[in-house]
């Protein structure tokens, strides 16, 4: 795949790379169908056992996922040759980018110059920063570049830069007028990045499970164990990301010796060729998908038709199986973590425990100043008018980037530490998890906003005064919170658990991968005569290793509660108080 980076891929190109999503499709969708079977015995086995009573006191948030809408003027580096030329940008509330010639355009609902979905970009304001990023994509080789022209990409200063890039897509790079107008946009767009990022993650759906699921398994056939941020996207951009990093090597090989020019000047061609690349290979993603979807809903239906009758004997063959199993691979499974994982689960526990705890604690602490504002206001004889703005400001906390960032920072200056601890085990996915536990502190935030709004909406009346409706409040704020309390106990321990889990489980698969695998023939044939595809003895095994792992995360978590270590990171800034301590785990379903 040679030829000039910066023209679009010939017929040819595109023809190769539609036969390479059409190869990642095939080898692909048998491993989802095969979830999606054990997300139906999942969801069965669920209903048919023991029904423990609703955890979430809070009322859920019908706001979301969303970001607010930002937009304002902005300069971008674009033409040939580049040049810095002013637009007006806009962020939408689904996390799409779009930017305009004039204000006007956007005004008249025009078509935009570009858009792009922010899924799985990362925003620098460093111009040393990026330069250094440029000049690693494509270093300068050996030979004689005396007579190319000289490297004049970015070669004046930006004072308030914000670089977009992507390891996969063409960068955008843009200058605000301050430093006020860049940190405003560079937390919405790091908030639009977010959204896009976890869509899959956040739903609740069992068939973003199952692809979750496929996708893992899919990768480790292929030899890759643990977690990279692969999965930060929709579906098909997890796929297009899956195919792109098989694709990389080799078309870097191809076509980084042809590239003339100054070295940043081939670095800026190298992201063109990416994004073409990544562009042609998301199509064919997205109607791979798409064409699958009828098969996918049928297959849904159809299976469960078939597994429900049958499920009680499943559960109880698939118990049996494990218990058997269990007692094959006990010995290297306990040596396995004796020897690689104990020693490092405590401080892996202890970092993300201390920084959900500090995180949901400045939730509090901001969901606590919100709504002694709103009392007060409420005791100072304001202006309908202006006590109805304070509503609107109350209620729109959880999107407020600026409100929202000390929240979120907590997460961000854990991620290094984070990565240390995680990447001797093959984790390098530490942006997901930072994601995700922003998202909790939003969603935790959303979901008490709304319970306060809608328990103040029912009992304040318009026969009572002021005091008595402030008295109310304060009851209201009360409750509120023991709510939060509660409801971000139990949220926090499955955030803890879950990511222990993604750290510790494809590690712990992948080293016992030589000695246990031929331990799985032993089964294979008892389970093959259920003939169902949501029941394997490879998923009965990992289900085994699950399980005396998440033994292991239990008394881990709860040692490290019972210590105290639930307290702030030292060196955090925001001053707040603590959450009451975690309650006592239990077991995950798995």
């Amino acid at each position: 795949m040679g030829g000039q980076p910066s023209s679009p891929l010939d017929k040819r190109q595109q023809q190769h790379l539609r036969g390479q999503v059409d190869i990642l499709l095939r080898n692909f969708l048998p491993c989802y169908r095969g979830q999606l079977a054990a997300s139906v015995l999942r969801k069965i086995s669920i209903e048919l056992g023991p029904q423990e009573p609703v955890g979430c006191q809070l009322l859920q948030s019908k706001k979301l996922p969303r970001v607010r809408e930002h937009r304002g003027p902005l300069t971008q580096l674009q033409g040939h040759p580049p040049q810095w030329q002013p637009i007006f940008c806009v962020l939408r509330g689904d996390g799409r980018l779009e930017w305009f010639s004039h204000r006007e355009e956007y005004e008249n609902g025009d078509r935009p110059l570009g858009s792009t979905a922010l899924t799985g970009y990362t925003v620098l304001t460093s111009q040393r920063e990026y330069l250094r990023l440029l000049d690693a994509l494509c270093p300068d080789s050996s030979g004689d570049h005396a007579q190319e022209e000289p490297d004049t990409l970015l070669e004046m200063p930006v004072s308030f830069p914000l670089f977009l890039q992507h390891p996969f897509r063409r960068h955008l790079c843009f200058s605000a007028a301050t430093g006020e107008m860049q940190r405003a946009w560079r937390l919405a767009l790091q908030g639009g990045i977010r959204l896009r990022g976890t869509v899959l993650q956040r739903s609740q759906a069992p068939a973003a499970r199952a692809f979750l699921d496929a996708i893992r398994l899919y990768r480790q056939q292929q030899g890759h164990f643990g977690d990279d941020n692969v999965t930060l996207g929709s579906d098909a951009e997890v796929l297009t990301a899956v195919l792109m990093q098989e694709l990389q090597p080799a078309l870097r090989a191809q076509t980084l010796p042809s590239l003339r020019g100054a070295p940043r000047a081939r670095a800026w061609a190298w992201t063109k060729l990416l994004d073409a690349v990544h562009a042609a290979v998301l199509a064919g993603a997205s109607a791979g998908l798409r064409a699958f979807q009828p098969e996918k809903d049928e297959l849904l239906v159809g299976l469960e038709k078939t597994i429900r009758p049958d499920a009680d004997q499943m559960l109880r063959l698939r118990a049996r199986v494990a218990g058997r199993l269990r007692a094959a691979v006990q010995g290297p499974l306990d040596s396995c973590l004796h020897r690689k994982v104990d020693a490092q689960l405590p401080p892996l526990t202890q970092t993300l425990l201390s920084t959900v705890e500090a995180e949901l604690a400045a939730v509090q602490t901001l969901l606590t100043q919100g709504m002694g504002r709103l009392s007060r206001h409420l005791r100072g004889s304001p202006s309908g008018t202006q006590l109805r703005k304070e509503v609107y400001s109350f209620g729109e906390m959880p999107w407020d980037p600026e409100l929202m960032q000390i929240c979120y920072r907590e997460a961000e200056q854990s991620q290094g530490r984070l990565g240390q601890l995680a990447a001797p085990f093959g984790f390098f996915g530490t942006q997901s998890l930072v994601f995700g536990a922003q998202d909790l502190a939003q969603q935790l935030m959303a979901d008490a906003v709304a319970t306060f709004l809608q328990l103040a909406d029912q009992c304040l009346t318009t026969a009572l005064d002021r005091d008595q409706a402030a008295q109310q409040l304060e009851k209201v704020r009360g409750r509120v919170l023991k709510k939060f309390q509660s409801d971000s106990g139990s949220a926090r321990r499955q955030f803890i658990h879950g990511w222990l889990l993604g750290i510790f489980l494809p590690f712990v698969l992948s080293q016992l991968e030589p000695s246990c695998k031929a331990e799985l023939s032993e089964f294979e044939g008892e389970v093959l005569a259920v003939g169902s595809p949501a029941l394997t003895i490879e998923g009965i095994y990992e289900e085994v290793v699950r399980g005396v792992l998440l033994q292991r995360i239990n008394g881990d978590v709860e040692t490290e509660a019972q210590r105290g270590t639930c307290s702030r990171q030292p060196g955090s800034s925001t001053e707040i108080r603590p959450l009451c301590p975690l309650p006592p785990p239990g077991t995950l379903q798995s």
